[in-house]
């Protein structure tokens, strides 16, 4: 039985945690506030994962370390630094695989699918520190001081995800009008977070995986439209209603609030075809994406206001 560590406790961080334990592995899950599923295999432990000293204390023995942390939106060029080097020498220090969640925004605007050869050539803030966080990582593994590797997804579908998806099916299922600054009819990856932990245990804990990142497998792109619509099919609830925010009113709004402000780099992401092609982790690491409807009824039951409550409540 090994001890992995995995440092974050949202959703990512959680199924990951989980999917280790049901595996018969020990977990140890840091945040800030201690926070963790509760299971007999996981160990909740409050610390700041910025003091690399504690980390490397919690990490030692330890065959992986997952970065699964996701600091405030709005703040990343200020958190991720300091972080992701405490966990970069915290792998050097113990030996543990560092296997990080990354995202899609080191790549920038892309014609066509995105594959793990694509140019990190991303030139917005939030981009720009993913990719160097990759390349430190990266550099360190190629210079034989630590084993490393990185799993990409897409927006998220899932339990505790909070992305724009989210926003939308909590909407479809309280028959609010949805209204968001996206083109509802261009396809756009959606990966579920249980795919993203399977992914990020295959890749940390196969050698043949480290050294490189790898897309998580997921579903074929769908619109936004396409994905309301089968919520609503599945929730039993009346058919959506979507409105596009134009471009100008997102400006406006994030001179007061910080989220949307930081909505304006990564616009273009909901304005385009967003393709994700997740072909070599499928080859390689033998993970299929669960099925749409798998992940979407996961979602919606976790969203719902009410468990209880039948469709027609929801829906009226």
């Amino acid at each position: 039985m090994a001890i992995h560590v995995v440092v974050g406790a949202g959703p990512v961080g959680a199924a990951t945690a989980r999917l280790l334990a049901e595996r018969g592995e020990r977990v140890r899950v840091v945040s800030r506030r201690g926070a963790g599923p509760e299971h007999p295999a996981i160990e909740p432990i409050a610390a700041d994962a910025t003091d690399a000293a504690h980390l490397t204390r919690l990490t030692a023995g330890a065959a992986a370390l997952y970065n699964c942390a996701n600091p405030a939106y709005h703040r990343w060029d200020i958190d991720w630094p300091p972080l992701a080097a405490a966990l970069l020498t915290t792998a050097e220090r113990t030996g543990a695989v560092l296997a990080t969640i990354g995202n899609l925004y080191g790549y920038g605007p892309v014609d066509g699918p995105m594959t793990e050869s694509t140019p990190l050539a991303a030139t917005g803030v939030k981009g720009r520190v993913r990719n160097q966080m990759w390349a430190d990582a990266l550099a360190a593994h190629e210079a034989g001081r630590a084993r490393t590797t990185e799993v990409r997804g897409s927006d998220y579908l899932g339990i505790g995800a909070n992305s724009l998806t989210t926003l939308v099916l909590s909407n479809v299922l309280t028959g609010r009008r949805v209204v968001l600054p996206v083109d509802f009819d261009v396809p756009h990856t959606i990966t579920y977070v249980g795919d993203v932990a399977r992914t990020v245990v295959a890749a940390a804990t196969d050698p043949e995986a480290w050294g490189r990142a790898w897309h998580v497998p997921s579903p074929p792109a769908l619109s936004v439209r396409e994905l309301a619509t089968r919520a609503a099919a599945l929730a039993g609830a009346r058919t959506p209603r979507l409105t596009r925010l134009p471009y100008p009113a997102l400006w406006l709004g994030g001179l007061v609030n910080p989220f949307l402000r930081e909505l304006r780099e990564t616009a273009y992401q909901f304005v385009r075809p967003y393709l994700l092609d997740s072909s070599a982790a499928q080859r390689a690491l033998g993970i299929e994406p669960t099925a749409l409807d798998e992940a979407l009824t996961e979602s919606l039951g976790a969203l719902r206001p009410n468990p209880g409550a039948s469709s027609a409540t929801l829906s009226s």
